[in-house]
């Protein structure tokens, strides 16, 4: 694990360290059940048109790029991204590091659960205890992160059964070849390969043009980082990506209708 990422886990740690309690399958069941289901993050992922779905992102800044959309409204931003057509959407919920928070999460699906066709919203945070799995489902997410390269195995087997219970899909994250072996033996079904090392930052598809035709044909696989242009979106789409995670270009965007449209029919 990089030297960033060590240093966000443990952050990450110590945030969640006070509010921790036990949290059990049967209790996570019972919150799944007694909410209306969310829709289905896995289900977006695959258009019957043939486009590439889009995963919108809602990120105020970032370790790398710094600060992005400092005063960005996530509802806004999550209405802007809908009209656009996206396919999903990702809600940043780390506020150190990403200036995100629960209340994003909690207002945008709000916000999404009173339109006609409500999309589906990935917890995008550093997940490493079923709570964190438990917080998702309340706030109306339909999915969580698991990043492989951050966890240990029997960590990865806790969140993935933990979201199984709640009701929600899960996305694996991968940077390299070791890390697709571990998401396959976890039975992921929806797998992301991050093209932006976190060791160093640097972004390169080259990547996902390296590791999704890897990828078994049943799995959703996702490119994340890194595309700005329908240039880059066409490489994901050649490498066999169903989908594309896109924030920093998106939320920069003057207009993000005529940037997203371009992404998914690359």
């Amino acid at each position: 694990m990089s030297d960033k990422l060590t240093e966000i886990m443990a952050h990450k740690q110590r945030e969640i360290a006070p509010r921790l309690r036990e949290v059990s399958p049967a209790e996570l069941r019972e919150l799944d059940a007694s909410l209306p289901r969310p829709p289905s993050f896995a289900e977006a992922l695959r258009r019957a048109d043939g486009q590439l779905a889009v995963i919108a992102e809602i990120k105020r800044r970032s370790p790398s790029a710094g600060a992005i959309a400092a005063g960005a409204s996530a509802p806004e931003q999550a209405r802007r991204y809908q009209a656009a057509g996206a396919s999903a959407l990702s809600v940043l919920t780390d506020s150190h590091y990403f200036g995100g928070s629960l209340d994003d999460l909690r207002e945008v699906t709000a916000l999404l659960a009173a339109t006609p066709a409500p999309l589906p919203c990935l917890r995008k945070d550093f997940m490493l205890h079923p709570l964190q799995v438990h917080e998702a489902r309340a706030a109306g997410a339909s999915a969580i992160l698991i990043i492989v390269r951050a966890l240990d195995d029997p960590t990865i087997s806790t969140l993935y059964a933990a979201a199984r219970a709640a009701g929600l899909d899960a996305l694996f994250e991968i940077h390299e070849e070791a890390e697709l072996a571990r998401a396959l033996a976890h039975g992921a079904q929806i797998i992301g390969v991050n093209n932006r090392d976190l060791a160093v930052f640097k972004t390169d598809l080259g990547f996902s043009e390296r590791l999704i035709p890897r990828f078994p044909k049943d799995v959703i696989a996702v490119s994340e980082s890194g595309i700005a242009a329908p240039a880059d979106a066409a490489r994901a789409r050649s490498a066999g990506a169903h989908a594309i995670l896109v924030g920093e270009a998106l939320m920069r965007a003057a207009d993000p209708r005529a940037l997203l449209q371009s992404l998914a029919t690359a």
